[in-house]
């Protein structure tokens, strides 16, 4: 794990989850630990509206955390119910946290190599719908982290669970004093739930 990034996940380790976020969270611990359980590899595709900003933190803060608690096979995705692109201030915000984040073309919508440890296979990230090629046909849960695709998706074709576990989008401070400080409050919070997940999964069978 690259430096900075652990110092970023030990700040994290001392948030603390409300009694209401850990019930939310619940089910996403139980999918989890049924999967590590039965040794089958576990999918999860966290979906929003835009796939342009919590969909991606989320994926990314679940893939690094279940490296870091050791949890074995955990595949992360994220999609949604439209293609955009990644907000740039989600790659900015992951930099100043402790990843190193590598655009890999310019196109409209960039595809971007996030890395959280050197040997490590990096993250690849870029705005898809849900459903893409991409992303897994099956057995996998669904994690709906935006009201919006909550409620404009009641049915993921293929997902073994749909899970709402949603945040608020720091897309309501863009071009304000605050944006810098509230994508970085939104991150952490993603990541501090994500940290809470993956401690609770005992792989040690």
């Amino acid at each position: 794990m690259f430096e900075n990034l652990s110092k970023t996940i030990a700040t994290i380790s001392k948030i603390s989850i409300s009694n209401e976020r850990k019930e939310i969270l619940q089910p996403l611990i139980d999918f989890i630990q049924n999967k590590v359980d039965e040794k089958e590899e576990v999918r999860l595709n966290f979906i929003c509206t835009h796939n342009s900003r919590r969909s991606h933190l989320a994926q990314i803060w679940a893939q690094t955390m279940a490296f870091h608690f050791g949890v074995k096979n955990v595949f992360c995705y994220s999609g949604g119910t439209e293609a955009t692109a990644i907000f740039s201030k989600i790659s900015e915000t992951l930099i100043n946290q402790g990843f190193k984040v590598v655009k890999l073309n310019k196109s409209f919508n960039p595809i971007y190599a996030i890395k959280f440890d050197e040997n490590q296979h990096p993250i690849i990230c870029f705005s898809k719908i849900f459903d893409d090629d991409f992303n897994p046909k099956s057995k996998f849960a669904a994690l709906m982290t935006c009201s919006s695709a909550d409620e404009g998706c009641p049915f993921i074709f293929g997902a073994e669970q749909r899970l709402p576990i949603r945040y608020d989008d720091p897309k309501a401070f863009d071009g304000t004093e605050l944006m810098n400080e509230k994508y970085a409050e939104r991150s952490l919070e993603i990541a501090s739930e994500m940290h809470y997940v993956f401690s609770q999964i005992n792989s040690k069978l």
